[in-house]
């Protein structure tokens, strides 16, 4: 058996320190992933007006796009040259437009 030295402290130390190092580790993370979850939701709300503002062109769009598909169905030469050209370059209109969707 060997003697123990009087200096010696056993696990207690190092366990205590990497136990708190992890702590510590663990804490700073959530607090960063709270401050960035706080910007993404600032940024969002920075951006919602642009993205109504969007959705409000879309809707116009929209509707632009069935009238003239309306004409072409009346017989209107241009309007259907309009709605073969957007045909042909994959764009589709719908019958009705979609409803606006609600804001969070």
């Amino acid at each position: 058996m060997v003697p123990r030295r009087a200096d010696s402290y056993g696990p207690f130390l190092p366990l205590l320190l990497v136990g708190l190092s992890l702590l510590t580790w663990f804490g700073f993370q959530s607090w960063q992933l709270v401050a960035e979850r706080q910007q993404l939701e600032q940024l969002t709300a920075n951006l919602q007006p642009q993205i109504e503002q969007a959705n409000q062109r879309r809707m116009a769009l929209d509707k632009l796009a069935l009238a003239t598909r309306q004409l072409a169905g009346q017989g209107n030469a241009n309007a259907g040259v309009i709605v073969d050209e957007l045909r042909r370059r994959g764009v589709t209109i719908n019958q009705t437009p979609p409803p606006p969707s609600p804001a969070k």
